[in-house]
Formats: C-alpha cells, sequence, structure tokens
C-alpha cells in the first residue's frame, strides 16, 4: 500500500555547477553535430577542472572526413557555453581556460548494431532499463520536491543573469523536504541553499537576506510555515565555486535530470548522446507515456518501464506501476502505450522528432516537468496521446 503521509527531500544543481557544465558543454556540441547533419550520432563527454576542460567521445558522420573540419568549432562551442553560464573566475575563466578536444570516429563495431541495414531495422544504441514517471501533485505532473528545487535555482539564474543581484555567482545548489499527508505535499518542513557569491565579506545572513523574497516567490504560499528551518549557505563563505572549487564529469547528476529520487532510475546519463541511444530517448519516451497516462485519468501515479538490447530495434519489455492509484488495470497500460506509440529507437525519434539541435536546453534544471517548445524542444512533455490511450484500453 503507497504511503500517505511522510516527507521526502530532493535536491537540485544550477546550471554553474561543475557537472553542469560539462553537461551543458556536452549537448551544446551535440546540438552542433545534429545541426550539421540530423542522423549524427555522438557520445561527448566532458571534464571540467581548475583551468582546464576536456572533451572525449566519438562521432559518427555521413562523411567521417568532415569531423576534422568540425573539430575546430568544438573549442569556440564551450567557451561559449561557460561565458553564458557566467564565469569570469581567475581560474576558470571563459577566455582562459585551457581545452582538450578528444573527439573521435564511432566505433565500426557499434554501427553495425544500431545502423539500420537489408531487412534489420535501427537497433537501439545499448542494451539497458529506462524509466519514466508522472503524479498529479503539481500541474506539471512532477514530483514536487524536485520542481520546486529547481525552480528556486532557476529563479535566482534569471537574477543574477539580469543584474538585479550581482554578487550572486554561477555555482548553486537547493535542497527541498516536503511533509505529505493523504499523499499530497503540504508544508516544506527543510529548505537548503547554497549559492557562490563573488564579495567575500558576505555572510551566510547577507545571502539569506538576498535570496529568501525568491524563495518566497517560487514556493506555494502556504507551504512555508513557522515550522520551516531554512539552510542558507550554512558552512559560511562560497566564493570559489565550479570545476576550479569541484572537478565535473558529464552525466553525473542523473536523479537531478528525472525525478529526485521519487520514481526509479535506470541508471544511464542523457547529456551529449544522440537519440539512437535509448538511455536518453527511451527515457524521454517513458516520461511521455506515463504522463499521458496520468493526464488521461488512467492513474494519480504512474511508472513506465523499458528496456532494450543493443542492435535490437523492438523493446524487450514494457512495465507499468500505478501504485495502487490506477483506475485502469497496469496490464492493460501496458498493451495501450505500445498500441500508441511505436518504440523502436526509429519509432521514438519521429514520434518525438528527436533529431532536431534541442538538447542543450535540458542541460540544467530538469529533463522534466518543462514546457514544450515550439521548435521541438521538450517534445516528450506533450499530452497529445491521450485521446489515443483512452480509445486503445
Amino acid at each position: 500500500m503507497t504511503r500517505k503521509n511522510y516527507i521526502f527531500t530532493s535536491e537540485s544543481v544550477s546550471e554553474g555547477h561543475p557537472d553542469k557544465v560539462c553537461d551543458r558543454i556536452s549537448d551544446a556540441i551535440l546540438d552542433a553535430l545534429l545541426s550539421e547533419e540530423p542522423q549524427a550520432r555522438v557520445a561527448c563527454e566532458t571534464f571540467a577542472t581548475t583551468n582546464r576542460v576536456v572533451i572525449g567521445g566519438e562521432v559518427g558522420l555521413s562523411d567521417q572526413a568532415k569531423l576534422a573540419e568540425y573539430m575546430a568549432s568544438m573549442e569556440d562551442i564551450a567557451r561559449a557555453c561557460i561565458k553564458d553560464i557566467g564565469y569570469e573566475q581567475d581560474k576558470f575563466h571563459h577566455e582562459t581556460v585551457e581545452i582538450t578536444n578528444l573527439l573521435h570516429e564511432q566505433s565500426a563495431h557499434i554501427a553495425q548494431g544500431v545502423n539500420a541495414a537489408d531487412n534489420k531495422d535501427e537497433g537501439a544504441g545499448d542494451q539497458g532499463i529506462m524509466f519514466g514517471y508522472a503524479t498529479t501533485e503539481t500541474d506539471d505532473l512532477m514530483p514536487a520536491p524536485i520542481q520546486f528545487a529547481h525552480k528556486i535555482l532557476r529563479r535566482l539564474a534569471e537574477v543574477r543573469k539580469d543584474g538585479t543581484e550581482p554578487t550572486l555567482g554561477p555555482d548553486a545548489k537547493s535542497q527541498v523536504s516536503l511533509r505529505y499527508e493523504n499523499g499530497q505535499p503540504v508544508e516544506v518542513t527543510q529548505l537548503v541553499l547554497s549559492t557562490q557569491h563573488h564579495d567575500e565579506t558576505q555572510t551566510s545572513d547577507d545571502i539569506r537576506d538576498i535570496v529568501m523574497p525568491y524563495i518566497r516567490e517560487v514556493i506555494p504560499t502556504e507551504w512555508l510555515t513557522d515550522n520551516t528551518e531554512y539552510w542558507i549557505n550554512p558552512t559560511g563563505k562560497f566564493v570559489i565555486g565550479g570545476p576550479d572549487g569541484d572537478a565535473g564529469l558529464t552525466g553525473r547528476k542523473i536523479i537531478v535530470d528525472t525525478y529526485g529520487g521519487a520514481a526509479p532510475h535506470g541508471g544511464g546519463a542523457f547529456s551529449g548522446k544522440d537519440p539512437t541511444k535509448v538511455d536518453r530517448s527511451a527515457a524521454y519516451a517513458a516520461r511521455y507515456l506515463a504522463k499521458n497516462v496520468v493526464a488521461a485519468g488512467m492513474a494519480e501515479k504512474c511508472t513506465i518501464q523499458l528496456s532494450y538490447a543493443i542492435g535490437i530495434s523492438k523493446p524487450l519489455s514494457i512495465y507499468a506501476d500505478t501504485y495502487g492509484t490506477g483506475n485502469v488495470d497496469e496490464a492493460e497500460i501496458e498493451k495501450a502505450v505500445a498500441q500508441c506509440m511505436d518504440l523502436t529507437p526509429r519509432g521514438i525519434r519521429e514520434h518525438l522528432e528527436l533529431n532536431k539541435p534541442i538538447y542543450q536546453r535540458t542541460a540544467a534544471y530538469g529533463h522534466f516537468g518543462r514546457k514544450p517548445d515550439a521548435d521541438g524542444g521538450f517534445s516528450w512533455e506533450k499530452t497529445d496521446l491521450v485521446e489515443a490511450l483512452k480509445k486503445a484500453v
């Protein structure tokens, strides 16, 4: 039986967090290559530390000779990302950071499993399991703790970048603990926020005075009570931040990227991977299906799991769990989602139009719970499958 009364916590990190800097660079390079060739195969990883960024991974193009032409632009892409995030520190500055690009061509042995040939459809880029989740506890059909942890940091990034709060730095983390009654969030019990700042004379109290108005602006008023405890820059000064303070890697914030721990995770990261990689595309498809199941009124909560094998086009399994909140049997939901969407790698890419340069924007503040963009970004957040699902069951 699903618990109804409990406290649950999720965390988020800002675009200036070292790992998110790396996610941003990897996805920016992916977007650049997809802009040149929508069918490009990309697996781009980034590492960042003091005064250093290292880019590596594999790229598959229809004309591999073009790869050398694109390599020169990768450094400019990385510097543009770092500049937009806001890093101009002595030991991590977009103009002076040393960048090493080690991207190379895709393995032929991986390509032979993925590429379509003769009577073989395009196969999955790897084996693995992917999960999607949706819940009615927020308008975006996302778990509230992670959604509001993201919103706090996005708001602080906005006022930092527009000059309203010039002393704030790019690196920040938030954490929200929510108390639930009868399965619905009712009160923030603990709120943690650590944000980098440029003025060394500022204290934790000074930072608290800056950020509290934005926290109150973002969090529903009734959730902030006399019992809510705040921990703002609890260790004191936070001037040295970003990759100078701690090294970063692509794909190291997978729980922040998804559901904040409120739902299972298959373990695969997203950033830097083209949509033939089911770690990314099938996780998007699973969220799309779970969100549409909930939007259709079939359940208050829903998890969809998909599994794949490298080189094989069709999913090996489809699993649904509605946590006892369903109005439709889970087995019927499993049949319906398979009937309403082609869940092969090619089918997912075509249905959600994933072969577009739409990924850099996903690199911070979550891949889910965002509004669909007119150019196809966050297409997996649409609820246009509701009627088809209703008919299927």
